[in-house]
């Protein structure tokens, strides 16, 4: 946290030093510097987790302060970096160590022979217990994603071509990535016709963690009777506890065949062509398309599956068994069978149009359209539309609606209903059909004479907004963002 005040402090500085460069008469892209601060505060809810196999508590909050520097390093040329930092908590995320264990340690490495073993720290059956539907104090419970981006971007004297690049990286406890990428745009016809291009790569990484069951499995050399599950009662589907030396009936274990992951990248290449026409004084249409593909591991290594052909088996408390799908269950876990796995390529095409038509001086209105489809069966429709209402020379208003429907990835099934003889299957709800509502409100602040003053900086703008979203499988979010927008005088 204190490396990000630094270096936010460090652009702040070099954009109001930039300002002794800017006197040239020459008209400039970018007149003075721009500094941008930005929050977001999003929660949702819903009882589907992919962590815990499709079902259990979705229940998440996210707080996301980023900071936009935009630099005119002369008449031609703009700099933009753009830092931000993304802090969240995770209920599902926490369940990939369910395991809640009462003063007891649950390391399960004390496997060897010795005889001075400290049985005071030896998990207790009685002490273990956990559920989809209750979040864990694990390490995966929170975490804190961060990312540094920076933008290039240069405009001919004629301002009818622009070529732009950037580069970024962004990171995370289990996962990293690079991205890098550019953009050629030309104007024509008095730059009532603009034509873009860009291409983007985004070389990424696993840093891989798994369910706590199927990790401890393979550590103890797929025993039972030491490591993790050495002190710990496994129960069945009736709640009676298995013998697990596997002498005297089946015992749990995970799908035949089970590995971890070999493949830690996953990279992603797309390329974008967009077209942009004003038709009238009124109106304005833009079309896009999208190519993209991904390679690498594709799935996500802490997403739990269950198959209906295998036996269930579980720890904790017998008496929730029978309604362990229910969130009445809070005591007792089911074993996974594996984790999700998903092809190693991906393909996808969106297709687009924005249409937005001034109506009058108060208002306007902004559609959106995009139709979304890819080789894993996936085949999705977005209609957006938001109608800005200006109260004033300087308050704006933004109701919006936007619906989504999609229909179910070849490889999803729900929780318990994937055969183990499947080579590809999931139980994220990302991927199942479902459709989503999403209703919004903003307001917007703005003077470009910026008469407001801060320190050096002028206020320029500032938005806020409040978004509600709605899906048909019961998960539900909002989010609360603001943003407000700074020029040095």
């Amino acid at each position: 946290m204190k490396n990000l005040f630094s270096i936010i402090f460090l652009l702040v500085f070099i954009s109001i030093s930039a300002q002794d460069t800017s006197k040239e008469y020459k008209k400039r892209v970018l007149e003075t510097p721009e500094v941008e601060f930005l929050s977001s505060y999003y929660s949702q809810d819903g009882d589907n987790a992919a962590v815990t196999g499709g079902i259990g508590t979705e229940k998440l909050t996210d707080v996301t302060p980023t900071i936009v520097v935009s630099i005119p390093i002369n008449a031609n040329d703009v700099l933009t970096v753009d830092v931000g930092i993304s802090a969240y908590t995770s209920a599902s995320s926490s369940n990939l160590d369910p395991f809640d264990a009462s003063g007891a340690s649950r390391n399960g490495d004390d496997d060897d022979d010795d005889d001075d073993d400290d049985d005071d720290r030896a998990p207790q059956a009685s002490d273990i217990t956990g559920s989809p539907w209750v979040a864990s104090s694990g390490a995966s419970a929170q975490d804190v994603w961060g990312n540094v981006s920076a933008s290039y971007s240069h405009s001919s004297d004629d301002r009818n071509t622009i070529v732009s690049g950037h580069a970024g990286f962004s990171t995370e406890y289990d996962y990293s990535s690079i991205g890098i990428g550019g953009t050629l745009t030309k104007l024509f016809n008095e730059k009532n016709t603009e034509f873009s291009v860009s291409a983007q790569a985004y070389i990424d990484a696993w840093r891989p963690r798994y369910p706590t069951e199927l990790d401890s499995y393979l550590e103890a050399g797929n025993s039972l009777t030491s490591g993790f599950f050495r002190d710990i009662d496994i129960l069945d589907q009736s709640g009676a506890a298995i013998d697990k030396s596997g002498n005297n009936g089946p015992v749990w274990s995970p799908v035949e065949g089970f590995e971890l992951i070999n493949n830690k990248a996953r990279n992603t290449y797309s390329a974008s062509l967009s077209f942009s026409q004003i038709l009238s004084k009124n109106a304005q249409i833009s079309l896009f398309l999208d190519v993209v593909q991904q390679k690498g591991w594709l799935a996500n290594p802490m997403q739990r599956v269950y198959f209906a052909d295998k036996e269930n088996y579980f720890v904790g408390k017998a008496s929730d068994i029978d309604n362990y799908t229910s969130r009445s269950n809070t005591k007792v876990f089911q074993l996974a069978d594996d984790i999700e796995r998903l092809p190693d390529t991906r393909f996808k095409i969106p297709i687009g149009m924005r249409l937005n038509y001034f109506i009058n001086e108060v208002v306007s209105l902004r559609t959106y359209y995009r139709y979304y489809t890819d080789d894993w069966g996936v085949v999705s429709h977005t209609a957006r539309i938001e109608i800005p209402i200006k109260i004033t020379t300087k308050f704006t208003l933004y109701p919006s609606y936007r619906y989504y429907t999609q229909t179910a990835a070849d490889y999803f099934a729900p929780f318990d209903v994937h055969l183990s003889t499947e080579t590809f299957y999931t139980s994220d709800y990302d991927l199942s059909k479902f459709n989503a509502n999403e209703y919004g409100f903003g307001l917007s602040y703005t003077d470009i004479f910026t008469k407001m003053k801060i320190w050096k900086m002028g206020l320029k703008s500032i938005d806020l907004r409040f978004n509600s979203y709605n899906r048909s499988t019961g998960l539900k979010a909002w989010i609360v963002s603001g943003a407000f927008k700074f020029v040095m005088d």
